[in-house]
């Protein structure tokens, strides 16, 4: 299979990206800034996804799987000034939501001229339990991501175009590494009953499942992994 993962430099993309390659599939990625083999695509951009989606059917002529997994985790406090309050709320609905719904309609009409395909949303568990009082606007935005796959699920399983999502907990990635192991690390555990965060590999994992094995019957799905500190 030919997947086009979004963000796939490094952390929960890279190692989906990892795990699909070496499942045998052709992988193309995207990061911000591009380079070794990356498509260069900054969704904060409105006409990014497009141009992206342009250049990945030209490097390889047919996508089967889109994994929607670029994205950014930017605090801002209920108090700040109006115009920071509201350029943050655009820019993460931007990258998180409107990107991926982009990308997705791309997909969408792609996937009826070549038989179906996939499509798998990485979301979160904030999109169900909510976040931090500085982070209302990931929550939101991770919230309709779920929405937006269910309902992807339900418009196009007739044409064979499934979709799927995944909500990760508190990961460990390099972003993440720091604030485990200084700031955060002792609360984050002590409310994961399986006692650890879950690894980027895992989480690649459920991705690659997802994108490539997941039963038909099964769109629409959400899977969670987050050591069950969050459970539906």
């Amino acid at each position: 299979m030919k997947i086009l993962i979004t963000g796939a430099s490094r952390g929960i993309g890279k190692a989906a990206a990892d795990a699909l390659t070496a499942a045998g599939h052709q992988v193309i990625g995207t990061s911000t800034r591009g380079g070794e083999g990356l498509i260069a695509a900054d969704f904060a951009d409105p006409a990014a996804a497009a141009a992206c989606w342009a250049e990945a059917i030209r490097r390889v002529g047919r996508i089967d799987a889109l994994v929607n997994n670029a994205g950014v985790f930017e605090g801002i406090a209920d108090d700040a000034l109006e115009a920071e309050w509201q350029a943050t709320w655009a820019r993460t609905m931007q990258i998180n939501l409107q990107a991926a719904a982009d990308l997705s309609r791309l997909a969408i009409a792609h996937f009826r001229d070549n038989g179906g395909g996939r499509i798998v949303n990485v979301a979160s568990r904030a999109g169900y339990r909510g976040d931090s009082p500085q982070h209302w606007h990931y929550a939101a935005s991770k919230g309709a991501m779920v929405a937006v796959t269910k309902t992807i699920a339900r418009g196009y399983a007739r044409e064979n175009i499934l979709a799927y999502a995944v909500t990760p907990g508190f990961t460990v990635t390099e972003m993440t590494e720091e604030y485990l192991a200084s700031r955060g690390g002792e609360k984050i555990l002590a409310d994961i009953p399986l006692g650890r965060v879950a690894s980027a590999a895992e989480v690649g994992e459920t991705i690659r499942w997802l994108a490539t094995e997941a039963p038909a019957s099964a769109t629409g799905s959400v899977i969670d992994v987050n050591g069950a500190s969050y459970v539906r």
